[in-house]
């Protein structure tokens, strides 16, 4: 086991000068993926630094009347928020559907918008991978692929994005807030994940040494009819095969806007503005949820065995916007 230094700071400013310049720090908030990369030897920092001791854990209103997570508020505890329930509940039912209990008492907020890909190749270090190792190939691309990406992928990496809770949190336009040694910063969520282009390693917007504080979902965004709802290969914990994160608002029968994110077909969450656009004004009926679902995926790019993707997600997102549409009766 390769030895490491390990730091419990009770202030931000201590932790950023922990790490700044130090490319072998990293920051450690529930550890329930980062300690599972060092144990498979992905990651080995020379430096932990622990962060929560920090002033960041808790859920408030915002001065816009959205709401504020703490980076260190724990899933758990993000989705049993009263106000979460209420106003954002899709967030609430995608954190219960990512991870079991265990994990949902030690993972952070933080921590989950920076977790890693599940690809079994960026696993084994006896394999290839341009996530892991820039340049050594993608051999998921003619391997094993079923539950690979068939949204925004490239020649250089085809693995999925893991998070549940960042399907959601896409859907409802929420900012990202870290701050660096020059000060407080915010980037959308939009930006905040990179394309994987032709640098798959380069995951983040996120500036080195950069620490994640907390998040911001916008009053604008708010809707108590909204939905998560994700297809895995097993009833118990697992990733998505996909998922969806939307929301309806409907008038006189037509749909006047929609918020639809999607999971486990991308690099990161895919936020769908094709379907959004298409759904606009229309008659909120299975049929145009379908329409605009197509004209979604039509970007879509399957590969030899994942291509079940396409069907599955249609099917997904027809079947969420419908019962939306019917709670909206």
């Amino acid at each position: 086991m390769k030895e490491f230094s390990y730091e419990r700071p009770e202030r931000v400013r201590e932790a950023l000068a922990l790490v700044d310049g130090d490319d072998g720090a990293r920051f450690l908030g529930g550890g329930t993926n980062l300690v599972d990369l060092m144990k498979d030897g992905i990651e080995s920092p020379a430096r932990l630094v622990d962060v929560r001791r920090l002033p960041m854990a808790g859920i408030r209103e915002s001065s816009d009347g959205g709401l504020v997570i703490g980076a260190t508020t724990t899933n758990s505890d993000l989705a049993a928020h009263p106000e979460v329930r209420r106003r954002f509940p899709a967030l609430s039912q995608a954190v219960l559907a990512g991870a079991s209990g265990q994990l949902r008492n030690m993972a952070t907020v933080g921590g989950n918008l920076l977790q890693r890909t599940r690809c079994p190749y960026f696993a084994d270090l006896s394999q290839p991978c341009n996530k892991r190792s820039p340049g050594s190939g993608c051999p998921a691309i003619e391997g094993e692929h079923h539950n690979h990406a068939i949204l925004g992928w490239s020649d250089h990496c085809v693995a999925t994005h893991p998070s549940d809770m960042t399907v959601a949190l896409a859907a409802f336009d929420a900012v990202v807030r870290y701050e660096t040694l020059d000060g407080g910063h915010e980037i959308p969520l939009s930006a905040f994940y990179l394309p994987v282009g032709e640098s798959p390693e380069r995951e983040t917007a996120l500036p080195p040494g950069a620490l994640i504080t907390a998040v911001a979902l916008p009053a604008a965004a708010e809707n108590p009819r909204s939905r998560y709802r994700k297809v895995r290969e097993r009833a118990s914990y697992a990733f998505a095969n996909a998922s969806v994160a939307a929301a309806l608002d409907i008038e006189g029968g037509l749909v006047r806007s929609a918020r639809i994110a999607l999971g486990g077909l991308a690099a990161r969450p895919w936020r769908a503005h094709t379907a959004e656009s298409a759904l606009r004004d229309v008659p909120a009926t299975a049929d145009r949820f379908g329409d605009a679902a197509d004209a979604e995926l039509a970007a879509a790019r399957p590969l030899r065995d994942n291509a079940y993707k396409v069907a599955l997600a249609r099917n997904l997102i027809t079947a969420v916007l419908t019962e939306l549409a019917h709670r909206a009766e």
